[in-house]
């Protein structure tokens, strides 16, 4: 059953189990009232854990004051926590002590506890402290730096999810922090989107299905996740004021999925509204997005956030479906609240619904029955769980011979250049090289850790793990203009790099496209961001100020490291180089390729995404096959010149202005990511009988291995449908090769041409381990009635998902370019399956 019938009784279920579980985990004593509690029962009701928490809430609600109550609307203005004298923060809501309210403390993410209410109090009135220091500073607390979430979206792999989600929960509870502001559930619908690296790829059901599992692994441990950014929020450049038009099939199709999946599968507690405006109307303030859609049509129970910041408006927000507002009350300061109700703009109903529905889901997850205590994190644990977790996420996409690296090797030459941080050193967002992790301080994704292992330090450590301590691993840093470099800090020129490449017996060259929130990879005429000269999808591209837009002469002037130039150097620099060599990429997403890189006159690429603090380790396990590669990328690697950026109109990104304000249009609509190229819409990438396509270079889903498989006899039941039964696809993965290895086989699905769809969409997928000669029997049911609606489309008319009539096409494969095996079933419904 579904709806909220099932999601009531989840719901009473997690509201008991909860408290027993962190109360043995030594997270408080939640279960059974403690001493102060029970002594306050009779005065405090609502603190009596025997309620369900709608219950609670009601009784709370009741004991407060009008000022009490639009005190606790809002943010706080940053102080010194009074709950935690040792934190100075601006990302709480501060309690009421005498009536049982607690504190309620929200960290950033989302890959990691980003910036969490807590940075040194001596900075508290400090004149001297920098603008924002108690939302971010590098005195903010320590936590794990996980890999990224295109990472975890890389790994195919739900449980990865759910174990990138767990190690964050655990950290919280440590920290003593309620509200995780994650996970990131936007679309990669560009490839140099500053927040790619946050998000989970270009395809909706990857996304919401990695969302729910990081969900799920972080409500179990008592925090309320919060999805975000809903809704359209797919690009930086004046994102605090940018007009996203989007029509409604695809939003609905596309980016509003990840959130129906989030709310339906995942009971996600809260979501946040994000800056920009959605068809005219603030995301804070969008009655049809926050009410028609969000509750009315998939029955949202939890609260909506405002991003920091980021609401426009008084009355509008709180009647039109906001409830907190962030991170102080701007419009929600109580005078203006007040005015409101005095003009009857809103009315004290509209208030109590706001709170009502934060207070249940602080209830529900034992915030008001947990001591605000912060405890010490077990920081090896987290790192341990880092490295799984950017393993899992390593995607080989081509190999010439040059992977693995032998663990006998005398001599490995890293490259790189001097002014990126790929070779040098941990790759996390807002990375800036020579400067530590977190150091910055800037976006929501920055983690202070305590320790980062570096490209070349991770590979003399894995090679001592494997017996070799005598191996020369020398570090060779180069110049924008491929003329000077430094080898291990010696000053030499790049010539001489070549010639100790020729030389060495493995080479590993490092790149990347590194980015942060702010802004996008893109270079405009001035910091307005609204001219734009050039995309920031390749390799050569970068800036100084990540967080700020790149103009061409102005401030924040954009710079060409020659990167790829480099590699083709290295690669020249003797015969058979892509015998030894291997290019390893950091990217925030996708990157273009130069053709003269891909295929068998190469290197071996490794795409390691953002790895986070451990970055040497995670990529020394893959490139010395200690850990064989199994993750698939989430997004699409087109040849240089034949990608979606290359034929996007600026109406498409930046955006035009229309009526005073900058405005984006998604006319692309439905056909985003792989289904763009798949599309051909431009006119340059038609199909080949292989399934190959000229204009992408490595495709979404696709992934190689140390190892062969094969996927065979596929079987489809049933072969008629009636639009509402599963169906179950079934086939064999077998391990040909000679070495232990995970494959994911992937399932698209072509619609009946009738119903106007993109040519496929993936509908499932399973990551399948297995020994070598191994075969293993998989099974996965496609179920029209899942969140993710597999078969349906949206009908704008009808306001409903329509299953069409006809004839759908099941397509399985390892990646969206090599979908070699197919059936199909017949749906019946005459009129057309509306739910």
């Amino acid at each position: 059953m579904t709806g909220r019938s099932s999601r009531r009784r989840k719901f009473i279920a997690l509201a008991v189990a909860l408290p027993l579980a962190l109360s043995a985990a030594g997270l408080g004593s939640i279960g059974a009232a403690s001493a102060e509690t029970q002594a306050t029962a009779a005065d405090l009701p609502w603190m009596n854990t025997a309620l369900t928490p709608q219950e609670r809430s009601a009784l709370l609600l009741k004991a407060l004051t009008l000022d009490q109550k639009l005190q606790q609307l809002s943010g706080a203005r940053p102080e010194i926590l009074p709950d935690l004298p040792e934190c100075y923060g601006g990302r709480h809501v501060t309690g009421i002590a005498e009536l049982g309210i607690p504190t309620l403390r929200i960290t950033n993410g989302p890959v990691g506890v980003g910036q969490n209410d807590c940075v040194d109090p001596a900075l508290f009135g400090d004149p001297n402290a920098p603008s924002g220091t108690p939302y971010v500073h590098t005195s903010s607390a320590k936590a794990t730096a996980l890999p990224s979430g295109t990472t975890v979206a890389a790994s195919f792999d739900p449980e990865n999810a759910a174990a990138f989600g767990g190690v964050i929960a655990d950290e919280m509870n440590n920290l003593a922090l309620h509200v995780f502001e994650a996970p990131g559930l936007n679309m990669a619908r560009l490839p140099v989107l500053g927040r790619n690296f946050e998000y989970f790829g270009e395809d909706p059901y990857l996304t919401g299905t990695m969302g729910v599992a990081e969900i799920e692994a972080v409500q179990d441990k008592g925090i309320i996740a919060m999805a975000k950014h809903y809704a359209a929020n797919e690009q930086e450049t004046n994102r605090k004021t940018i007009q996203e038009t989007v029509d409604e099939r695809t939003l609905h199709e596309m980016y509003l999925l990840p959130f129906e999946m989030a709310v339906k599968d995942g009971d996600v507690a809260s979501l946040m509204c994000a800056y920009n405006y959605v068809n005219g109307v603030s995301s804070c303030e969008n009655d049809y997005l926050l009410n028609d859609v969000l509750r009315d049509q998939w029955g949202f129970e939890g609260y909506v956030q405002s991003d920091f910041f980021a609401t426009k408006s008084t009355a509008d927000t709180l009647r039109n479906g906001m409830d907190h507002m962030m991170p102080v009350p701007q419009q929600w300061e109580p005078q203006l609240l007040k005015a409101a109700l005095e003009s009857g703009e809103i009315n004290i109903s509209h208030i109590d619904t706001a709170l009502d529905r934060r207070y249940v889901q602080m209830f529900k997850y034992g915030i008001f029955d947990r001591p605000l205590v912060q405890t010490p994190i077990d920081y090896a644990a987290g790192g341990e769980s880092a490295r799984k977790i950017g393993v899992d996420g390593g995607v080989l996409l081509q190999n010439n011979g040059a992977l693995p690296i032998k663990s006998t090797v005398d001599d490995v030459l890293v490259i790189g250049k001097a002014s990126q941080v790929y070779a040098q050193q941990a790759v996390a967002g807002g990375a800036i090289a020579g400067k530590p992790a977190g150091s910055d301080g800037r976006g929501s994704s920055v983690v202070v850790p305590t320790y980062e292992i570096a490209p070349v330090e991770g590979i003399e450590n894995v090679l001592a793990n494997l017996g070799n301590t005598s191996a020369n691993v020398r570090l060779a840093l180069v110049d924008d203009a491929n003329e000077t470099a430094t080898v291990d800090g010696e000053e030499v020129a790049f010539a001489e790099v070549l010639e100790e490449a020729k030389d060495a017996e493995a080479v590993v060259m490092m790149a990347g496209t590194i980015s942060t929130e702010g802004a996008d990879r893109a270079t405009f005429t001035d910091s307005s961001g609204k001219n734009l000269v050039e995309v920031g999808n390749n390799l050569d591209w970068y800036v100084d100020n990540l967080a700020a837009v790149a103009t061409v002469d102005g401030p924040n002037k954009a710079k060409n490291s020659n990167t790829v130039a480099m590699i083709k150097a290295v690669m020249g620099a003797a015969p058979a180089m892509n015998d030894k060599t291997t290019l390893v990429l950091k990217d925030n997403a996708g990157v273009e390729m130069d053709p003269a890189l891909v295929g068998e006159q190469g290197p071996a690429i490794l795409e390691a995404w953002f790895p986070g603090q451990e970055d040497g380790h995670i990529v020394a396990d893959l490139l010395l096959g200690v850990e064989n590669p199994s993750g698939k990328s989430p997004v699409t690697f087109p040849y240089a010149g034949k990608g979606f950026l290359d034929h996007a109109t600026d109406r498409q990104f930046p955006g035009e202005m229309v009526n005073n304000q900058q405005t984006v249009e998604y006319t692309e609509k439905l056909n985003v990511g792989y289904r763009w190229y798949d599309a051909n819409e431009s006119g340059e990438c038609e199909q080949a009988a292989d399934g190959s396509n000229p204009c992408v270079a490595f495709p979404f889903g696709h992934g190689l291995s140390y190892t062969d498989f094969e996927i065979s006899k596929l079987k489809v039941t049933s072969k008629v449908s009636d639009g509402t039964k599963p169906i179950k696809v079934q086939f064999f993965v077998e391990n040909t090769g000679d070495a232990a290895g995970a494959e994911v086989p992937q399932i698209y699905v072509s619609m009946p041409e009738s119903a106007g769809e993109p040519p496929k969409r993936l509908v499932g997928f399973d990551k399948v381990e297995l020994e070598p000669g191994e075969k293993k029997r998989i099974e996965i049911t496609i179920d029209p009635s899942a969140s993710n609606h597999p078969l349906s489309y949206w009908d704008a008319d009808a306001d409903t998902w329509v299953t069409p009539e006809g004839k759908f096409d099941i397509l399985v494969g390892d990646s969206s370019g090599s979908t070699t095996l197919s059936d199909s079933v017949t749906v019946r419904t005459p009129a057309g399956h509306k739910r």
